[in-house]
């Protein structure tokens, strides 16, 4: 035997033929149906003066809503997620309030009920919450402590090539020193970048990367043709450990917004994927606020370095209770009579060693220690 399935407007019916019999009195009725009478008189005069469709239920929407979205609030949210396709409903309430001061604006979840009404919400898989890892930031106060640069993964063009897209940014601000995309990740690349940015910035104190090639290598130290250089700008390089993007994370959440709206899709050629990037920096530094910012934008936390980019770049120095060692075209170096090999990429420059204990003695390319040496046992510096 089924269940017995009731209809609500089925029993109305019943209950207004049983009132029109007058059979019963309107409170034994009520009783029976499991009303108050209150109700049922509601009922029975919405039948008298609409007749059976004055039985069906009603809105209990308010006539009157007092905070309703106006037409022209909707159309300013709407063309503004339009012209902004990858910002989410707190940047667009915060633009517009900032644009728009004369007028008031509902709350960022209202906005983003709008845009998903309006099927201008792109859903994504909820991403994994990753502890924040705030040692590398400890010294960042102020524009400039630190830089972070990367290559923000190659992707293909249009026309079938590679992409390779360079990005520097300022830790503290937030601010986009650059984003330069090239068809190879080359030294000579990455030099014309940085040497760019900082004629146009100034220098940092620091540049945090991650360890792969041009930033670093496996020669003594870490060191590269890029972080040599740097050094002797007086900029320290500052490398993450290997498998740990989380440090270097302001960066990388940078990257996963610069993805988002410039390669979907990629460009056709190297100059037009450029361009879009162009707009991309002007957006993120001048036009996008940034919760951690207070809801401010980079542009106008960052100040240029006092530091500027030298016309010539000077010589590595030592102190004068240093030994002084130049490295030889074969990469090494004469120290008591041997040749100890340090490393080929410090062809012509100077490196400094410090006795540690009897026989041992740490090799130093400027302020940065390279290895350590047992003058007697070995023909190579060791980590």
């Amino acid at each position: 035997m089924s269940w017995r399935n009731i209809c609500p407007m089925d029993e109305k019916v019943k209950f207004i033929a049983a009132i029109k019999q007058k059979h019963y009195y309107m409170s034994e009725i009520c009783e029976k149906v499991g009303i108050s009478r209150k109700t049922g008189y509601k009922w029975l005069k919405r039948y008298e003066n609409e007749g059976p469709k004055g039985l069906y239920e009603r809105s209990r929407a308010r006539i009157i809503q007092k905070n309703r979205t106006s037409d022209s609030q909707l159309k300013l949210i709407l063309d503004t997620k339009q012209r902004f396709q990858h910002w989410g409903p707190k940047k667009i309430k915060c633009w517009l309030e900032t644009n728009y001061t004369n007028k008031k604006f509902p709350a960022a979840s209202t906005i983003g009920n709008i845009l998903q009404k309006h099927a201008m919400v792109e859903h994504r898989k909820k991403r994994k919450n990753i502890p924040p890892y705030t040692k590398p930031f400890i010294n960042c106060t102020r524009s400039n402590d630190v830089w972070s640069a990367d290559f923000k993964g190659q992707f293909h063009m249009g026309n079938k090539s590679y992409c390779y897209p360079l990005t520097i940014t300022d830790n503290f601000s937030r601010y986009i020193i650059a984003c330069d995309g090239y068809l190879s990740p080359t030294f000579k690349n990455v030099k014309k970048s940085f040497i760019r940015a900082f004629k146009e910035f100034g220098l940092p104190i620091a540049i945090k990367t991650d360890n792969g090639t041009p930033f670093s290598s496996v020669s003594a130290g870490g060191l590269s043709q890029l972080s040599i250089w740097w050094i002797k700008l007086g900029i320290c390089p500052e490398r993450i450990a290997p498998g740990h993007p989380e440090q270097n994370g302001r960066h990388e959440r940078m990257h996963r917004t610069l993805k988002k709206a410039t390669t979907n899709p990629p460009q056709y050629s190297i100059k037009s994927q450029n361009n879009v990037f162009e707009d991309f920096i002007n957006e993120f530094n001048n036009i996008r606020p940034h919760e951690a910012l207070a809801n401010k934008t980079p542009a106008s936390i960052y100040t240029k370095s006092k530091q500027g980019y030298p016309s010539k770049i000077p010589e590595v120095t030592y102190p004068d209770d240093c030994l002084v060692r130049k490295v030889r075209t074969n990469g090494c170096i004469k120290f008591n009579g041997n040749l100890i090999y340090v490393s080929k990429l410090l062809y012509g420059e100077p490196v400094g060693i410090v006795k540690i204990k009897d026989d041992c003695w740490n090799i130093r390319y400027s302020y940065l220690s390279i290895g350590m040496l047992n003058e007697k046992r070995a023909s190579s510096i060791r980590a």
